[in-house]
C-alpha cells in the first residue's frame, strides 16, 4: 500500500497521527511551522519505532521503512497537490482551524480532516469550497495505543467522505464510531465532564488526585483515571475544550478555578512535566 497522509501540526497529537499513518504504509509529510518542534517530532518518533523495536512489536525493516517515509515540511505551500488525506492537528482554536483548514482544501486533497475534539464540523467548514470532503477525524493519545477513532459527519460532508472515512481508519487499525456533528461530540462530552468533575473534588479536597484517579480505575473499570488522563490530554486542551462546551450547553462545562490557574501557571500535565502529577522523562511520578 502506500498513499499520501498529510498531518498539519506536530505536537502531541499530530506526531501521533503522522506515527500511525507511517506503520499503514502511507508517505507521510508532517507540516509544521516552528523548527525546533518540527524536530522535537522527528526526534520523538525515532524513540517511538525504537521502542517498539525493543519491545518486540516491530522488526528493525519495518522501523527503518517507516523512518524513510516520513518528510517534515515548514509549511503547507510546501506540500504538492493531490494528497490521499489531510488531517489538521493544530490547538483547538477556532480561527486557527479554519485557516489552516482553508489553506489545506487548496491543496485539493481526496480526503480533509480535522482532528478537533469539541468545535463542531459546521463551523470549521465555514469557508471551505468542498465542504462535500471534509470530515471530523477525532483520534485519540496515545494515538498508537488508542484504538477508537471518532468519525464526525458535519451537515454537508457526502456519505462517500464518511465512508472514506471509515475505509481510512481500518487502514490505521483504528475501530470507528460514526456521530452526528454537535459541540464535543460523544467521547467529549462524556469525557470532558467527568474530568471537570474530578478537577472539582481535587478543589475540595475529597481526596487526593492518585486516590480519585484509584477510584475509578478499581471501581469502574476506566483503564486510567480522569486526572491522569487530563494531564495526558494537557490542561489547556481540556480547558479549551470546556469553554467551547460552555458557550454551547452553559455552566455545567463551566472550567473549574482550579484548572483555570494551573494553565495560567504553566502547569500543563505532562508535556510540560507538571500537572496533578509530576512528570520526569515522560513517566509518571
Amino acid at each position: 500500500m502506500s498513499g499520501r497522509f498529510v498531518v498539519v501540526g506536530a505536537g502531541t497529537m499530530g506526531l501521533g497521527i503522522a506515527y500511525v499513518a507511517a506503520g499503514a504504509g502511507y508517505a507521510v509529510e508532517l507540516v509544521e511551522v516552528d523548527p525546533a518542534r518540527g524536530a522535537e517530532a522527528v526526534r520523538r518518533l525515532g524513540e517511538l519505532w525504537d521502542r517498539g523495536v525493543q519491545r518486540g512489536k516491530l522488526t528493525e525493516e519495518a522501523a527503518t521503512a517507516n523512518r524513510g517515509r516520513v518528510t517534515l515540511r515548514a509549511g503547507l505551500t510546501e506540500v504538492p497537490e493531490g494528497a490521499d488525506v489531510i488531517v489538521e492537528a493544530v490547538p483547538e482554536r477556532l480561527d486557527l482551524k479554519r485557516a489552516v483548514l482553508r489553506e489545506a482544501e487548496s491543496r485539493r486533497p481526496a480526503l480533509l480532516g480535522s482532528n478537533t475534539s469539541s468545535i463542531p464540523i459546521a463551523e470549521l467548514a465555514a469557508g471551505l469550497d468542498r465542504p462535500a470532503d471534509f470530515v471530523g477525524l477525532h483520534f485519540f493519545n496515545p494515538v498508537w495505543a488508542m484504538a477508537l477513532l471518532e468519525v464526525v459527519v458535519g451537515p454537508a460532508t457526502a456519505p462517500q467522505t464518511t465512508e472514506a472515512a471509515v475505509a481510512l481508519a481500518a487502514r490505521l487499525g483504528k475501530d470507528p464510531v460514526v456521530v452526528r456533528d454537535m459541540p464535543g461530540f460523544a467521547t467529549s462530552r462524556l469525557g470532558v465532564t467527568l474530568g471537570l468533575e474530578a478537577i472539582r473534588m481535587v478543589a475540595d479536597e475529597v481526596a487526593s488526585p492518585a486516590d480519585i484517579d484509584k477510584a475509578m480505575v478499581l471501581g469502574y473499570r476506566h483503564p486510567i483515571g480522569p486526572l491522569e488522563l487530563t494531564d495526558l490530554v494537557g490542561l489547556d486542551v481540556r480547558l479549551d475544550i470546556a469553554r467551547t462546551l460552555q458557550a454551547a450547553y452553559g455552566d455545567r462545562f463551566a472550567p473549574p478555578p482550579l484548572l483555570v490557574e494551573m494553565v495560567a501557571a504553566g502547569k500543563l500535565g505532562k508535556k510540560s512535566g507538571q500537572g496533578f502529577y509530576t512528570w520526569k522523562d515522560g513517566q509518571k511520578k
